[in-house]
């Protein structure tokens, strides 16, 4: 079955950096464009970022844009998303997603606090 697990989050200081994974399976991860998510308390989910397939064009929110990278690689079924300059308001738990599979990891915790 389609599985996604995210992994990276912790608590990082305002102006820091974090690397989120994303591991994949249950599917021709190559042939799907993905997307990060987020999700702070009392608030909706979001989109984040996301990829093209072969990862040639990237989209991002308009409050990470700059901050953010989206990337993948195939070969390992994995999603990335460097996150520098983190700022309070990132706080929230992270998700990935394949486009057109209504599946959802557990998602990884991201806080960002002094």
């Amino acid at each position: 079955q389609v599985q996604f697990v995210e992994s990276g989050g912790g608590l990082v200081q305002p102006g820091g950096s974090l690397r989120l994974s994303c591991a994949a399976s249950g599917f021709t991860f190559s042939r799907y464009a993905m997307r990060w998510y987020r999700q702070a308390p009392g608030k909706e989910r979001e989109l984040v970022a996301s990829i093209t397939t072969a990862g040639g064009s990237t989209n991002y929110a308009d409050s990470v844009k700059g901050r953010f990278t989206i990337s993948r690689d195939n070969a390992k079924n994995t999603v990335y998303l460097q996150m520098n300059a983190l700022k309070p308001e990132d706080t929230a738990a992270y998700y990935c997603r394949a486009n057109a599979i209504p599946t959802w990891g557990q998602g990884t915790q991201v806080t960002v606090s002094a």
